[in-house]
């Protein structure tokens, strides 16, 4: 298949579904661009700040965004690009699209708080608090991880006698340079636009600028060397006051300005393709099982679930509804931001899912375990795009720096939400102590402490940078299920709350089942094979398998509970409205 025929006709599908399909939910629900969002009604100069489309779009998109729609896509094009395209399209317009949306728009209409609030108007106190939980113990897998790999990324390497390797630690320490530059880019930004007042067209022109001038003097001047440990406690230190510094000097200031990295990555990416047009040696579809002759040697296992999960954010990814019912709400300036927003941003996901589809496509050859194989998907990315535009005449000579440049995007992108998981991991902290329509001012004794948000964040982070220096990735294979778990309950939550509003819910109810049982067979599946796998004599590890089995175990239980109680309150409601 001819990998220009792939992105066209995928983007010209996404595009007729925004058109209507996003047009028909918002008549809907009724989006009422004349409504007070909570931006302006509980404006607060921290939390909630009213932010401009093309700000609160560049926030939206880099929090989602990450490495998401990059890794699932290559990770599970084992299946073939037919399976992969189909569930980026269909799971994108009417998976995500509807999952974002939904869940932005009821909570704008539920004071910006979070889904577990909603869940709490609409289900019940006992059905929020379990959510949260899982929510919160969820961000805080997020923050372990993604901080590791911001430390990995600007970490220095030491030879055997502790000597530092400076030529090998270059290439990192010229990203941390780069990122430290980025930062201190976006506060002055921040402090431009908002307390300056000076024009948001100008001083984007000037910001990426700035960003570029960043890029040339981390490449060439590069003098901070650390340890990966020293930079997770940077880091640690980094999120803690991200997390609680008003929106308006680093949250949206950074993310806007790093979404034009992004971008730019997907011009240079489309550019690539429609350049080179080749036509893909990967296979339409290769069975109903992952063999592992293909990627990491490792078996996905079979098409069902496992597609359905590996394959996230570019068409459904649970962390959306946090980062959409979390800081994007609390911005929205107007209601009608909230389509272009988050059904438009979870869209163009989609698109970036189809570039990965090609780029791997384009070196299927050499997608192979081994030590000649290509097989971590950011440099499958990379290494695709580079080559394909490699062969047009006028960049033939840039694929080093190509490829280059896309490393470092995706790399910026994970600093990018691992602020934001912070803050959202913050709120679920805050929000579980309070009973529904409570404010923090009304509490008293432990609970105001709790719900400080310094208190907050200190416990967050603490508990999400020691993870990530210990064993977060003896559970991070759990973290797929339960993102898409994740995503299930957000849909039953948007669902039962439209459904007591008298609102149209019909389109969130085949979604949700497919998630709710995709992510139980999956979970199930992980519980047999770690039981077995830990109950084998002489298995290395068995603790962390029991870990696993348990843990995933919980999971279910807790689906079980929530899917429960959820749709009890959805035939009630249907009940009630009879």
């Amino acid at each position: 298949m001819n990998a220009v025929v792939i992105l066209l006709v995928g983007i010209a599908v996404l595009v007729l579904g925004y058109v209507f399909y996003g047009k028909w939910l918002a008549e809907q629900w009724g989006v009422d661009v004349s409504r007070r969002t909570p931006a302006h009604e509980l404006e607060d100069g921290n939390d909630y700040v009213p932010a401009k489309a093309p700000v609160l779009m560049g926030h939206h998109f880099s929090s989602i965004a990450g490495a998401g729609p990059i890794n699932g896509p290559i990770q599970a094009a084992v299946f073939g690009w037919i399976p992969v395209m189909l569930w980026v399209l269909i799971g994108g317009i009417f998976f995500g699209g509807v999952h974002d949306f939904g869940a932005l728009f009821a909570s704008v209409r539920n004071k910006g708080q979070s889904i577990g609030e909603v869940i709490a108007a609409s289900i019940g106190t006992r059905a929020k608090k379990l959510f949260i939980i899982f929510s919160y113990l969820t961000l805080i897998l997020v923050v372990a991880a993604f901080a590791s790999i911001v430390a990995n990324t600007f970490k220095a390497s030491y030879d055997d006698a502790g000597v530092l390797d400076q030529a090998a630690s270059a290439a990192n320490a010229s990203t941390a340079m780069i990122s430290v530059l980025f930062i201190v880019v976006a506060i002055i930004f921040g402090m431009m636009v908002y307390r300056r007042n000076a024009s948001l067209g100008v001083s984007t022109v000037i910001g990426v600028g700035a960003i570029l001038a960043c890029m040339a003097v981390g490449l060439n001047w590069h003098p901070i060397y650390l340890s990966a440990n020293v930079w997770m406690i940077i880091v640690g230190i980094y999120i803690a006051v991200a997390s609680v510094t008003p929106v308006w000097i680093l949250l949206q200031p950074r993310d806007y300005l790093s979404s034009f990295l992004l971008y730019g990555m997907m011009i240079v990416a489309v550019v690539g393709i429609l350049g080179a047009h080749p036509t893909l040696d990967i296979p339409a579809f290769t069975g109903f099982f992952d063999s592992a002759e293909k990627g990491s040697g490792v078996s996905l296992g079979t098409l069902f679930p496992a597609l359905f999960v590996t394959i996230a954010c570019g068409a459904i990814s649970g962390f959306h509804s946090l980062v959409g019912s979390g800081t994007t709400a609390k911005q929205l300036d107007r209601e009608s931001d909230a389509k272009p927003i988050a059904y438009g941003g979870m869209l163009i996901e989609c698109a970036l899912a189809l570039i990965s589809l090609c780029a791997v496509g384009f070196i299927w050859n050499e997608y192979v375990p081994g030590p000649d194989g290509i097989t971590n998907p950011t440099v499958v990315f990379a290494t695709g795009i580079s080559r394909m535009c490699a062969t047009i005449p006028f960049l033939a000579g840039a694929q080093k720096v190509i490829y280059s440049m896309l490393i470092l995007a995706v790399s910026a992108f994970c600093l990018t939400s691992l602020d934001t998981a912070t803050r959202l991991a913050r709120y679920m902290f805050q929000e579980f102590w309070l009973e529904p329509g409570q404010t923090r001012g009304e509490t008293e004794g432990i609970k105001k402490t709790l719900t400080n948000p310094y208190v907050a964040t200190v416990i967050t982070v603490v508990l999400g940078v020691a993870l990530g220096m210990t064993g977060y990735a003896n559970i991070w294979p759990l973290f797929g299920a339960a993102n898409q778990l994740l995503a299930a309950l957000g849909l039953l939550a948007v669902a039962a709350w439209l459904g007591k509003m008298g609102k149209n819910n019909r389109m969130f109810l085949l979604p949700m089942a497919f998630m709710l049982v995709v992510t139980i067979v999956s979970l199930c599946q992980t519980i047999v094979t770690n039981v077995k796998s830990a109950a084998s004599e002489g298995a290395a590890g068995t603790g962390w398998m029991w870990t696993r089995a348990g843990i995933g175990t919980l999971l279910v239980i807790l689906a079980v509970v929530l899917a429960i109680e959820g749709i009890r309150t959805l035939k009630r409601e249907k009940a009630e409205r009879k």
